[in-house]
């Protein structure tokens, strides 16, 4: 199979991609980009370990890797309606905290929202972009606020 564009040659700023390290043990990270994304604006409704799951199932020896599942329901409802319920296949907007190594965490976030522009999924593209800009500024207090810790 192959893909209508090269991947490679994709801006990370048009799928949304966000990344920031943190110097901290792994659960003092989940914990720090949970509250984080709360002030923000979003709730945490899912959230999982694959690691846990993936160490238990496969014996795999993975690191600690977490997975936030972000929402914001006003803005969830008014994309499932901009892009005629598609977008739920892409909820949450998941924040991934894994750890590097010990005391030292990666946050790395892509905006679903754009990934739906990218893809086609925007039936209303003025709302769609509206909802970009909206959840765009939300995702950039997130790192912000990730960012000035790292300082």
């Amino acid at each position: 199979m192959s893909l209508p564009f090269d991947p490679a040659a994709v801006d990370p700023e048009e799928f949304g991609e966000k990344q920031a390290t943190l110097e901290m043990g792994h659960q003092e990270a989940i914990e720090y980009v949970r509250a984080v994304c709360t002030d923000a604006g979003f709730g945490v409704p899912v959230e999982f370990s694959p690691s846990e799951m993936l160490n238990k199932k496969v014996d795999a020896d993975r690191d600690p890797y977490y997975v936030l599942g972000a929402c914001n329901p006003v803005i969830a409802d008014r994309a499932l309606d901009a892009t005629d319920k598609r977008l739920g296949a892409l909820m949450p907007c998941n924040m991934i905290i894994w750890q590097e190594e010990p005391g030292l965490q990666r946050v790395y976030h892509v905006s679903i929202m754009k990934i739906a522009r990218l893809l086609g999924m925007a039936d209303d593209a003025d709302e769609m972009d509206a909802i970009i800009e909206d959840t765009g500024e939300m995702v950039a207090a997130v790192f912000a606020e990730l960012d000035a810790d790292d300082e």
